[in-house]
């Protein structure tokens, strides 16, 4: 049984998706507004409406079991009745025949199911606006690498991320010293004295972000910081409808290294700011311990852009909520030449002009 759901509107027949502006669900042709309950509705009469008879065509299954694609799902478009193939991780997409939108909601049932979601903020307009401006200015980029038709290609996904609470315990000694110098009649003298100093005490953290897709870039997402909790919303796939979105391929188990290391080094950050008043202050001995764990899974909302050139792929990234953005730029290498002659054509003018003067 397939499990992809589109929302259609009952009044016009198109698609209801997810607005960033109005944050409601709305129809993207006659503009009506839905609420949960009413979405809820259209779910079920079109479950009831979808309902198929069972035939069955010969065992092709059974003997094709050996050519299957691994990891890969193939899910029915609830508008035209095309065939969608996503991979195993894939939670909202796009038909490619007709472009509904498609929420793929065996990939989002039981363990895999977010507990919470920040709904995106900011609509595609927008995130093409930005960058456009992350664009500007950039002399040396290649013409053909900030086409229109390139921007257009940007899109709304939900991140997958895992959050993190959790209590630090810590005992860190430093080693420090203090500095004095005074004179007499006869000579200049310097003191330095040496202290053992020790810190130790509690520091709570609460929703310490970690992506759990193996294909977005970390350090990218880790740039994309901070996302702003106070948005955080219960889960319901009405959120998903009209982008794309993954679940997580990296457990929080394998986050906690990264995690663990974030805690270790903001707490002993924390602690060294407390230590002031001395020349010097070297880290002896430090001890962190993590108590009270505590993990949510939670979709967070990016606009993202990839674009190779050069056969080299260039990727693009904003924080839906906010607005920050990230990314890496080509260099044209004519126009690198270029610039650099007309800098020493000029620079070479200057000095000719300097040896006229004199």
């Amino acid at each position: 049984m397939d499990t992809s759901i589109s929302y259609k509107c009952p009044s016009c027949g198109g698609t209801i998706t997810w607005n960033s502006k109005k944050q409601k669900m709305v129809c993207e042709y006659c503009d009506t507004e839905f609420t949960e309950e009413q979405i809820e509705v259209i779910e079920e009469e079109s479950t009831a409406e979808n309902t198929q008879s069972q035939m069955e065509w010969g065992d092709y299954d059974t003997q094709a079991e050996g050519r299957k694609l691994e990891h890969m799902k193939i899910h029915i478009c609830q508008s035209c009745g095309g065939e969608i193939v996503g991979d195993e991780n894939s939670v909202a997409t796009q038909c490619v025949y007709c472009g509904s939108p498609t929420i793929l909601t065996e990939n989002i049932d039981g363990v895999y199911c977010p507990d919470y979601v920040i709904p995106f903020k900011l609509d595609k307009k927008a995130a093409k606006e930005a960058l456009k401006g992350f664009y500007k200015g950039k002399r040396l980029l290649p013409s053909l690498f900030a086409a229109q038709n390139r921007i257009e290609k940007i899109t709304g996904v939900y991140a997958p991320f895992w959050l993190f609470d959790c209590d630090a315990d810590a005992r860190i000694t430093y080693d420090a010293t203090r500095v004095r110098f005074y004179s007499d009649s006869q000579y200049n003298y310097t003191e330095t004295r040496h202290y053992a100093i020790v810190r130790e005490g509690k520091i709570g953290f609460e929703r310490i972000p970690a992506d759990g897709s193996s294909k977005l870039d970390d350090a990218y997402m880790d740039s994309l910081e901070p996302f702003h909790y106070g948005d955080l919303t219960e889960f319901s796939p009405n959120y998903l409808s009209g982008y794309f979105a993954d679940k997580y391929d990296v457990s929080s188990k394998e986050n906690e290294p990264r995690v663990n290391q974030r805690v270790k080094n903001s707490t002993e950050e924390a602690f060294r700011r407390s230590v002031k008043g001395y020349e010097m202050v070297t880290p002896r001995n430090s001890n962190v311990n993590i108590k009270n764990g505590r993990v949510s899974y939670v979709m967070m909302p990016v606009w993202m852009l990839s674009t190779k050139y050069k056969d080299k792929v260039y990727t693009f990234a904003m924080n839906g909520q906010t607005g920050k953005m990230v990314g890496e730029l080509p260099v044209d290498t004519g126009k690198a030449w270029k610039y650099m002659f007309g800098i020493s054509a000029i620079a070479f003018a200057i000095g000719q002009l300097a040896v006229w003067l004199i």
